[in-house]
């Protein structure tokens, strides 16, 4: 993007040859003071530009930052793969930051220049089923890329580093408390709460990941109390137990 396109309208017209003033808090100023107006508007416009900059490569070093924590765990050998694999986990955490931001800015439009609300209702609607799908395609190619440099283990890796791990660690949980569960009801555990981890791969913070899981506990909880466990005796005598262990 130049210089160019960043200025405001106003300052991409065409000016005749010769300034002999400007306006300016209602007052005219002379040729000097309107050079030296305008030269602090522009300083003005650039340091707001550079801000802007700063917070974008600052942005990036937490992203790359991040998705090397996950990378670095993975024990790959190529240095070719190990540079593929952190590009494309750093571009995957900008493409769900951009595709959410996104999202919202047109939802807020759409909140702002309404006002009728079913018609606000039908727009949002939109809005959401359109973030949903660019999600979706993202997420799949994402997954491709992986699998092009990585092994399919070192893909489960990725998932559970950028998902903070909660799906192993649930699922031990789980196994754990209720130690006397089935087959059947730990295989249907184990599928929501993986489901819950490719939903939660592409949540824009650590909030709304803890949320999906979340719901999908909700999910298991409601599923495992219709299988006649009562849940409240189950944690507290889990809870007991992993006391005993800790003495």
């Amino acid at each position: 993007m130049s210089m160019k396109d960043c200025l405001p309208p106003m300052m991409m017209k065409k000016r005749p040859a010769r300034v002999l003033s400007v306006q300016a808090s209602g007052h005219q100023l002379l040729p000097a003071d309107a050079a030296r107006f305008m030269l602090f508007f522009l300083a003005a416009i650039f340091f707001s530009l550079l801000s802007f900059a700063q917070q974008d490569a600052n942005y990036l070093k937490v992203i790359t930052e991040r998705s090397a924590k996950i990378i670095n765990t993975l024990g790959v050998q190529d240095s070719t793969h190990y540079n593929q694999a952190l590009q494309t986990v750093v571009l995957q955490y900008a493409a769900i930051n951009e595709i959410h931001e996104e999202a919202k800015a047109a939802t807020q439009q759409a909140k702002a220049n309404s006002t009728n609300t079913a018609a606000l209702r039908v727009q949002l609607q939109a809005i959401e089923l359109k973030k949903k799908n660019l999600l979706a395609a993202k997420h799949q190619s994402y997954l491709q890329q992986l699998h092009a440099v990585l092994t399919p283990a070192q893909v489960e890796q990725v998932k559970d580093g950028m998902t903070y791990k909660v799906f192993p660690n649930t699922y031990a949980a789980y196994l754990d408390m209720i130690q006397q569960l089935t087959a059947v009801q730990k295989a249907k555990i184990y599928d929501w709460l993986k489901e819950a981890r490719e939903e939660a791969m592409d949540a824009e913070s650590s909030d709304k990941k803890h949320a999906v899981f979340g719901k999908y506990k909700g999910r298991i909880n409601n599923y495992l109390s219709a299988e006649g466990y009562d849940l409240k005796k189950e944690t507290e005598a889990w809870q007991q137990r992993l006391k005993a262990k800790a003495k």
